[in-house]
């Protein structure tokens, strides 16, 4: 199978997007696949490229890519349907994050140049990436969330502590791996949360904060994975915890009454279907003492980093890295396709 890998980008997560291709490049090839790589801001890499970028270290914080949009936008116009690589591929293989990658412009390019890739389609993957409207979109099928104002807000500041309680989260509305993401504890702290917030994007949520249990649920194909449990060294899940291997204790399977995981399952499930993904998906969610199940949001392109929650799931239940990705490609949008000559 000829695999053209797509990572990299303009994105505040572009490392990220690396170390994942790092492993998934590893994986392929040491299937017998034969296997391009494509920086989405500057094109084709060759091995010299591969060997300084494709690192499986993250770092603490979130690179600056200020200087490589223009480099995406010109490769989204023409760039990508230039590519032999990309053409001929059986499958475009995604692992990008946020940004034209993550919310359906890049899928929407592929769409048009005609080639199979992993993950959802446009329509599912800007759903996914924007949290207003698949929160809505939760809520309407049944998949509870927590209470959320988007910015600026509906009703009065001085009633957005009484409508959402303290404490709160403040994160941008279109980011993900915690980018950009604060939780609010006093009143005084709120308006620079939005500040930083409003760094990352045009858009940003206010949600109440959910106590308890952070679990998470994988989708492949049309099942569930077995949910996973994250226990943060910090009061929060966020980027260091994410990649740096030991500031987190994840479980997989996580240590869950039987009915609670099956719950969690169908829920996963429901809210999959309910934003339109296909293929694979990551859904996670917060677990009051109570019993009670919040749903925080879907990734359509979650993380594959040797660190990252998808591949853990996959592995609870069988399945290796390199199996993961070969099942991910198989189950790529119109995979296998007919070829034009």
């Amino acid at each position: 199978m000829r695999v053209t890998v797509l990572t990299g980008g303009a994105t505040p997560e572009r490392a990220v997007a690396f170390a994942g291709a790092a492993q998934v490049v590893t994986a392929l090839r040491g299937r017998g696949h034969e296997v391009h790589v494509v920086d989405l801001a500057t094109g084709p890499l060759s091995d010299a490229d591969e060997r300084q970028r494709l690192v499986v270290d993250v770092g603490l914080t979130p690179p600056a890519t200020s200087d490589l949009v223009q480099g995406e936008r010109e490769m989204l116009a023409h760039g990508l349907a230039g590519l032999a690589m990309v053409r001929s591929a059986d499958v475009v293989f995604l692992v990008l994050h946020g940004g034209a990658g993550e919310g359906g412009i890049v899928q929407a390019a592929l769409e048009v140049i005609g080639v199979p890739y992993t993950g959802s389609g446009p329509l599912g993957s800007a759903l996914a990436v924007d949290k207003d409207l698949s929160k809505r979109l939760f809520r309407a099928a049944g998949v509870p969330v927590a209470d959320w104002i988007m910015t600026p807000p509906a009703v009065a500041p001085r009633r957005v502590k009484q409508t959402l309680g303290m404490p709160m989260i403040v994160k941008p509305s279109k980011q993900g791996s915690t980018v950009g993401l604060t939780l609010v504890k006093r009143d005084r702290e709120l308006t620079a949360a939005i500040a930083e917030a409003s760094r990352w994007d045009d858009e940003v949520m206010l949600e109440a904060f959910i106590p308890g249990r952070e679990l998470t649920v994988g989708v492949l194909g049309d099942g569930a994975l077995p949910p996973g449990e994250i226990i943060p060294r910090h009061e929060l899940f966020d980027y260091e915890c994410k990649y740096t291997p030991g500031m987190s204790e994840e479980t997989f399977p996580a240590k869950l009454p039987a009915a609670l995981a099956r719950r969690l399952q169908a829920l996963a499930l429901t809210a999959h279907r309910a934003i339109k993904l296909s293929g694979y998906s990551r859904i996670d969610f917060r677990v009051t003492p109570r019993g009670r199940i919040f749903c925080l949001e879907a990734n359509n392109l979650p993380g594959l980093t040797r660190t990252s929650l998808y591949p853990q799931a996959a592995r609870a239940a069988g399945i290796d890295y390199a199996e993961m990705c070969e099942r991910i490609c198989r189950l790529a949008r119109n995979f296998p396709h007919q070829r034009r000559e």
